[in-house]
């Protein structure tokens, strides 16, 4: 993180949503510009590809000095490093045929450019300057030697997003295909599992539950209604936010077997952690048998929550004693708990995957 911080050039950044863009520019992994928002014109292409050349060169016109690259997230399918946006895209239907769009703000900026999504981001910012370096810090604050190079960060909002980093290096895939939501929901079979961790999700979840599938409230409002704030069906509004958090807890357990790294969550649904951490944790924590009858644990590392102090000091101590060299008087350390973490984050995804998007352009550049 710190070649970031003290890194003085200049990224331009887009945060591409279906209504809205917000174009800056960032330098030492800060924004430096007042963020200049405009129409997105998703349904139109013309007018959307005019809406990005306006807002960066504004963005460009505010600026000292000259930006050594364009880098941002797309939401939807795309060949991210060729640039090319294109497929299923309900919030840009112009772009479903695909669009060179990389190659065509490169050629107008006179820049390279460079498309992730906005999952990759996410994890690739926390492992830079978010949950990745506060651990290690608060590990070796602790005394202890155990350090992270490997991080899955998840997005709960609209919809289920992944990404991750392993041994600092951000996993793109070889199809630009990294993706959970299409994971099986663990309560239904044959069902994506995004049809459990989303908006739509909490949403459904409160109105089968409370009785009421015409409430018509969002889950900040469920939310209130959980946390007693306001007047509603409180153990409905729970249930939500807990099932929510078991059936993402299960495609997380997936992930934690495969990649084996700590896991960070973020999205505006995470304000509401308290009830969705519980059943999370509660599926990671889950055990399987064999044909035998012998249980094995769904993760097979023990899995803490770093949000509370006493897990985090369990984890941070782990079971390391020391270990006598045969045929010597000396002694080694020995930590045979093998062990994971589960923390929402403390920056937030926009500035994760806006630290990401800055961070990849120099990490590409670097290697030109």
């Amino acid at each position: 993180m710190k070649s970031i911080i003290y890194d003085s050039r200049i990224v331009l950044t887009l945060d591409a949503g279906g209504t809205n863009m917000v174009f800056g520019a960032m330098r030492g992994g800060k924004y430096i510009s007042e963020p200049i928002t405009l129409p997105s014109n998703a349904q139109d292409l013309d007018l959307c590809l005019q809406t990005m050349v306006r807002g960066f060169r504004t963005v460009m016109d505010q600026l000292s000095e000259k930006p050594v690259a364009i880098s941002f997230a797309f939401p939807g399918p795309a060949d991210y490093p060729a640039g090319i946006i294109g497929g299923y895209l309900p919030n840009f239907p112009s772009f479903r045929d695909g669009v060179a769009l990389g190659p065509f703000l490169s050629e107008v900026f006179d820049l390279p450019v460079f498309i992730n999504n906005d999952g990759d981001l996410y994890a690739y910012g926390e492992a830079l300057g978010g949950a990745l370096p506060e651990v290690n810090a608060r590990l070796e604050a602790a005394g202890s030697a155990k350090r992270y190079h490997n991080l899955i960060g998840y997005t709960f909002g609209t919809g289920f997003g992944i990404g991750t980093v392993i041994g600092g290096v951000l996993n793109r895939g070889d199809n630009s295909c990294v993706e959970t939501f299409c994971l099986p929901h663990c309560k239904k079979e044959g069902i994506i599992v995004e049809e459990g961790v989303s908006v739509r999700a909490v949403k459904r979840v409160f109105g089968e539950a409370s009785g009421n599938p015409n409430h018509g409230l969002e889950p900040k409002e469920i939310g209130a209604i959980s946390n007693g704030l306001a007047p509603g069906d409180r153990e409905a509004a729970i249930k939500a936010f807990d099932e929510m958090g078991e059936v993402a807890g299960d495609a997380m357990a997936t992930a934690a077997t495969l990649i084996d790294g700590l896991i960070v969550i973020g999205g505006g649904i995470m304000y509401n952690y308290k009830y969705i951490m519980p059943g999370l944790l509660r599926s990671m924590r889950s055990k399987l048998r064999t044909l035998g009858g012998e249980e094995v644990g769904r993760v097979q590392m023990k899995v803490y929550n770093l949000d509370d102090p006493e897990e985090f000091a369990a984890f941070a101590k782990g079971d390391a004693r020391q270990l006598k060299v045969y045929g010597s008087d000396k002694t080694v350390t020995y930590d045979p708990q093998k062990r994971i973490g589960v923390m929402r984050s403390k920056i937030g995804a926009s500035q994760a995957i806006s630290i990401g998007a800055y961070a990849f352009a120099l990490s590409q550049l670097n290697l030109l």
